[in-house]
């Protein structure tokens, strides 16, 4: 039988684990950012408060993790995040030819690396901003962590590779058979729209570091 403690751990080492806090998970998935805090898991007289089946499915939803990996959470002494080495290269040199293999993977020897608490997914590495083009949803020194293997919804922040090898940064607005439609993250850029056939990759942005 799953007790409250063992819910409200799992939900704090799934934070941890994808580089979060209680309140960035709660506002990832879309909720009112105190959801998640200690003060709410006991009500005033006492009353254990458990988290809705409808919070926990959106933070699933948000940070790409399986029920599988949620519950293999429960019962743990708390969120001890192991880290692993990321590769590291910032947004201006991403676009040379020979930063990224045909399938999106990092290689060549541009890249530095930095330490970063660990991911389930493969395919992982980090984005430095170094320019002013997606102000103000990203500005010059945030690290964007990617994971060329996660899955791509409407509304993720996406890095996008063409066949021509431009690389852009963007939010996934629709997605069809033939086209890609991007939001831009600046209103000083349009919004754009990409045959299927024309890109090489897709990644998603999975965090943040602001």
């Amino acid at each position: 039988m799953l007790t409250h403690g063992q819910i409200w751990t799992a939900i704090d080492a799934i934070a941890a684990r994808y580089g979060l806090t209680a309140s960035g998970l709660a506002k990832r998935a879309g909720l009112d950012p105190t959801t998640f805090n200690k003060s709410k898991r006991i009500s005033p007289d006492g009353r254990l408060r458990w988290p809705s089946t409808e919070s926990l499915a959106k933070v699933l939803d948000a940070t790409g993790a399986s029920l599988d990996e949620f519950m293999a959470l429960v019962g743990s002494t708390g969120p001890q995040p192991s880290s692993r080495t990321l590769p590291l290269l910032g947004v201006a040199d991403a676009g040379h030819e020979g930063c990224f293999a045909p399938d999106g993977q990092p290689c060549g020897t541009r890249w530095d690396e930095i330490v970063f608490p660990d991911l389930p997914q493969q395919g992982v590495y980090a984005l430095e901003v170094t320019g002013d083009s997606m102000l103000p949803t990203f500005r010059k020194g945030d690290i964007l962590v990617c994971s060329q293997t996660a899955p791509v919804r409407r509304g993720d922040r996406v890095v996008v590779k063409t066949k021509t090898g431009e690389l852009v940064i963007k939010e996934l607005k629709r997605r069809t058979a033939k086209t890609v439609e991007l939001h831009s993250l600046s209103p000083q850029h349009a919004d754009v729209a990409l045959p299927s056939d024309s890109i090489a990759w897709i990644a998603r942005v999975m965090w943040v570091s602001q």
